[in-house]
């Protein structure tokens, strides 16, 4: 087997990983305090953020999930990879040469993981396409993006190639490049066949299908031929241990700013109908690769987007959007017709969320994006987009539109068949107005369209929500850019019991547990915040929680808090050494908390607004600011403080149970010692 990579390469690699831009490319961040920010998680789904990552620390965690760790961690989680092949992903991302310890076997000779094989196969397959695309087989290809009216240079930007009708052209040219045969299966490039192995694209068009950072994942080609032994229309490539249909969009890498920045997502059906929204400007513009657009879909789209709230209470329905003319939305370019139609009723599978922010856009005469700009330009693409209409509204307008309501019978016709499409509507504050509007529409009182939803909605099981509900706990966020002098009282407390909620190590959200528990989170993340001398006057009799006092017995047998030279990773990986893997957890958790602090706008300037950046982990430790200091000094107090309370009540109850006058005396001199130390400390943190 291949030998193990050096440590010393590790580190570059940990060193040059920039854990914000990593986390970013798929899920979309907002501030969340100093230095830290919070998404909804990419490992489970939920509406309410509970993703954190502080850059600074280098480290990532959610708090619905529990999942935590590094940026190998996370790269590990959500690349399906282990260890090793986590490095190799990251150190090719950011061109950093791997060596290995002298290997054991001749496998050592061979570079890279399979995954990282498979993509840079991949890779090496599009330039393939991309250059048989200038041949004169290609003709058929470069007339048909002609006919689209796309010219050379747009077929370079969306890399456009075409794949040769030859039995084995690709499978020859990467065996040429030292790929194997069973490399190119795994990667569906290639089948097996009876006379061996061969191209699995042969006579089409093809286009690559990339992730969110530009990894081509896989293909989609269309057909040029009539005598093509494969029927479809448009092929893809099969699932890989890369390219899954269900979580790829073609033309995310291309969108994934624009998205985020105007929180706005077209969805079309076609590789040339992307093509054509880009070109007109509409660059949030992205397809599903040869299925049903599904809650993996939704998922990858409402993690860019996000969500918002409002106070307590989240914030559901197209939503302004600062120096953007739309609202936030998905728009589905459907077709006007029944297949159009079936797959808008597909749509209402999806979460209640993301409905309320879902449009339709029909075109004229059904065209779809990539004939409507050739037959009536680029304006017309981009007025289908700001033209779109609710969701709700199209598949019910569409169910009534059916129906003669002049009739009797006709409107009775049009009741039963929006009546179980309104039941469909989970959020109780919208299905009753959409009842209301429809009722109007069709000309039928509103208790006889009321009644036949509420029956629907019994029998279609469907499961009520309130949208807007407040959420049960949350931690207060800024937006973006936003400076703010401190955190008022309400919000730290939000903070403090949001966290003493949202922690998984003790379910025991009581005052004393929250200053335990924001003192160790502040000793982690900011540990020359902690006055030295007052730290050294600490014991475990001033911790209640039994998970503190060990973690407190722990940093004080391991030397208690890191010398000034020491580096973000050094004092974490110090903290995990003295804490073992019991409390491995605990720690990541406390790493990542939000603390009830102020803005600083040095502090912002270093670690908001380069997100942390590469390399910081390996900084020395950052200087804390005076509101820092301020803060773990009250902390401290309060825990010397209770260290006190609890000694002198153990004094006075010794003093009451013996007999012996002498001991008594001592014992009151103790006592009166502990009280004139506890009133010294308040005087000198709190002024009296």
């Amino acid at each position: 087997m291949a030998g193990l990579i050096r440590q010393e390469d590790i580190d570059k690699v940990r060193n040059a990983a920039d854990l914000y831009d990593i986390v970013s490319a798929s899920v979309s961040l907002k501030p969340a305090g100093v230095g830290s920010f919070s998404g909804l998680c990419p490992f489970h789904d939920e509406k309410t953020a509970s993703f954190y990552v502080r850059p600074s620390m280098g480290l990532w965690h959610c708090f619905g999930c529990g999942r935590s760790g590094d940026v190998f961690g996370y790269v590990q989680e959500r690349e399906n990879l282990d260890f090793p092949d986590a490095v190799e992903l990251l150190a090719d991302k950011y061109h950093i040469d791997l060596h290995r310890e002298q290997g054991r076997g001749p496998d050592n000779a061979r570079k890279g993981s399979k995954r990282t094989r498979l993509l840079e196969m991949n890779e090496e397959a599009q330039r393939f396409f991309v250059e048989q695309l200038t041949t004169q087989e290609a003709l058929p290809a470069r007339q048909l993006l002609g006919g689209r009216d796309f010219s050379r240079e747009d077929c370079v930007r969306f890399g456009c190639g075409y794949a040769p009708q030859g039995w084995d052209n690709l499978v020859r040219h990467l065996a040429g490049k030292g790929y194997t045969q069973q490399e190119m299966l795994d990667a569906g490039l290639a089948r097996q066949g009876q006379r061996g192995v061969y191209d699995y694209f042969r006579g089409r068009a093809t286009w690559p299908i990339r992730d969110s950072t530009g990894r081509t994942l896989g293909f989609g080609a269309r057909k040029l031929y009539d005598d093509d032994q494969i029927g479809a229309k448009y092929i893809n490539t099969p699932d890989t241990q890369l390219y899954h249909k269900n979580q790829v969009l073609y033309g995310i890498d291309l969108a994934k700013d624009a998205i985020v920045k105007k929180r706005q997502v077209v969805i079309v059906e076609g590789y040339t109908d992307v093509m054509a929204m880009h070109l007109a400007g509409v660059d949030t513009a992205v397809a599903t690769c040869g299925t049903a657009f599904g809650e993996e879909h939704a998922k990858i789209v409402r993690r860019l987007i996000h969500d918002d709230s409002l106070g307590a209470v989240q914030l559901v329905g197209p939503l302004k959007v600062e120096g953007q003319a739309l609202s936030s939305r998905i728009v589905f370019t459907f077709d006007g017709d029944a297949a159009g139609q079936k797959a808008a009723l597909h749509a209402f599978g999806l979460d209640t969320a993301f409905l309320s922010q879902t449009f339709v856009a029909v075109a004229e005469d059904n065209l779809d994006p990539c004939d409507l700009r050739i037959r009536h330009g680029d304006d017309a693409l981009r007025a289908l987009v700001e033209n779109a209409k609710p969701l709700y509204d199209f598949v019910l307008g569409a169910a009534v539109n059916r129906f003669d309501t002049s009739y009797t019978t006709g409107r009775m016709g049009a009741v039963k068949a929006t009546a179980p499409l309104i039941a469909q509507i989970r959020d109780r504050s919208l299905w009753n107005e959409y009842a209301s509007k429809e009722a109007r529409a069709i000309g039928v009182d509103l208790d006889v369209m009321r009644r036949e939803v509420i029956a629907a909605r019994k029998a279609l099981h469907v499961r009520d929500e309130d949208a807007y509900a407040p959420r049960r706990s949350r931690y207060p966020r800024s937006g973006e850019g936003e400076r703010q002098s401190a955190p008022t009282a309400v919000q730290a407390r939000l903070i403090e019991q949001a966290n003493a909620e949202r922690q998984t190590f003790y379910r025991v959200p009581d005052p004393v547990f929250i200053c335990e528990q924001h003192f160790m989170a502040t000793l982690i993340q900011i540990p020359r915040a902690v006055n030295a001398e007052l730290f050294r006057g600490l014991s475990v009799h001033c911790f209640q929680t039994p998970v503190f006092q060990t973690l407190y017995q722990a940093v004080d047998v391991a030397g208690g808090l890191p010398p000034d030279s020491a580096t973000q990773q050094q004092w974490f990986e110090h903290l995990l050494e003295a804490g073992g893997p019991m409390l491995g957890q605990v720690i990541n958790e406390l790493a990542v908390l939000p603390l009830p602090l102020p803005f600083d706008e040095g502090v912002v300037q270093r670690e908001q607004d380069t997100h942390g950046g590469a390399g910081v982990v390996t900084q020395p430790l950052r200087e804390a600011t005076q509101a820092e200091r301020q803060y773990a000094n009250q902390l401290l107090a309060s825990l010397l403080d209770a260290g006190y309370m609890r000694t002198i009540a153990q004094t006075k109850r010794r003093i009451a149970h013996t007999q012996d006058s002498k001991q008594q005396i001592e014992l009151l001199g103790v006592l009166q010692h502990l009280e004139t130390a506890r009133k010294e400390l308040k005087a000198s943190i709190f002024g009296g």
